[in-house]
């Protein structure tokens, strides 16, 4: 049964130094300022109540949670001891810099219950990480991954396409790598930018050129077919949805508040586009769970067919697993999926 995640949001919180494209304030509508244990438990129970029997996993977003003052990571964690004994809490979720992980860190940090860290990874090209300023190497990710694995826990790689000095074809040698390294999953996080930041100053005085929504997508979409292709899970794509981010405080970049959908869209609408002639009327059968990803966003997929005479019938099945659809017709039935039926160029970004 999958967990309820019970979030908290520890804005910039541990970290040495702001990258030229940080703002963790805005991103996540936060301040930043700790939970205290009693803010801690009073979430948790409030959380427990609306479960449905369903566990809990608490979640410090957000920060560099491993680059905290040792007293502050007890301070967190200490007071979810007894519910993790009790069996109301079933792990810990933190996010941290590749740098601030060792064997000793991730030891102490399992000891109490933690269980999957996700990494900043942003990068795995050491160009592009000192262009963004962000004091580690690609080595220190890779051997992160490595040391969180080795541990018995699961190390997710958070990668940020489109950061300066990054190109379609690094992203994905970037991904590639995550995944080598041994990353349990991704989260793409296209980069954006944000008021206040030297990204903006930089995007200002034309020294930063961003990826824009149209080729954001059309990256995101290989990144995320190549992951599927390796059975690594991209658990989410876009930055969350918050009232911290707006047209206001994003000036440039790939963000919508539904990016994952429109990215996963145009995959569907691939495969459709590929084996549905033009002029045609078809049916596609779908998993239940990929109905509003295979019509598209507002229907999109649909009108863009329409305008090529393609007349189309979207229905679920739930036989078929959610990277497949059934392509019917007059003249055939034929089952694609997303992860194989599709090739595509990084000349096409």
């Amino acid at each position: 049964m999958k967990p309820v995640t019970v979030p908290f949001f520890i804005s910039h919180q541990g970290c040495p130094h702001t990258c030229v494209f940080c703002d963790q304030r805005t991103i996540s509508g936060s301040q930043g300022a700790l939970p205290t244990a009693e803010q801690l438990l009073a979430r948790c129970e409030a959380w427990r109540v609306t479960a449905a029997g369903r566990p809990l996993e608490v979640a410090f977003f957000g920060g560099s949670f491993s680059a905290l003052p040792h007293g502050t990571q007890a301070a967190l964690l200490e007071p979810l001891q007894p519910l993790l004994k009790r069996g109301e809490l079933a792990a810990i979720r933190i996010s941290t810099r590749p740098d601030y992980i060792d064997d000793q860190r991730v030891e102490w940090l399992a000891a109490r219950g933690v269980r999957i860290i996700e990494l900043g990874v942003q990068s795995l090209d050491d160009s592009v990480l000192a262009a963004s300023g962000r004091g580690h190497t690609a080595a220190a990710s890779v051997q992160a991954i490595a040391c969180v694995r080795a541990h018995g826990l699961q190390a997710g790689a958070q990668l940020m396409p489109g950061l300066p000095g990054d190109t379609p074809v690094s992203a994905l040698e970037s991904l590639k790598r995550a995944i080598t390294a041994g990353a349990d999953f991704i989260r793409l996080y296209p980069t954006v930018v944000l008021r206040g930041t030297e990204l903006a100053r930089r995007y200002a005085g034309g020294d930063f050129v961003p990826l824009d929504l149209g080729r954001g997508i059309a990256l995101c979409k290989i990144l995320l077919q190549q992951a599927m292709r390796s059975g690594t899970p991209v658990i989410r794509i876009g930055l969350q949805a918050d009232a911290g981010l707006n047209n206001d405080t994003v000036l440039a970049g790939c963000w919508h508040p539904a990016l994952g959908q429109l990215v996963r869209s145009q995959l569907y609408a691939d495969l459709i586009d590929r084996f549905v002639a033009d002029g045609s009327h078809a049916t596609v059968l779908c998993h239940p769970a990929r109905l509003s990803d295979v019509i598209g966003l507002k229907r999109s997929t649909l009108e863009v067919l329409s305008r090529r005479g393609v007349q189309l019938r979207v229905s679920p099945d739930a036989s078929l697993v959610k990277e497949e659809i059934t392509i019917k017709t007059n003249q055939s039935c034929s089952s694609r999926s997303i992860i194989y039926d599709l090739n595509y160029s990084m000349y096409e970004v």
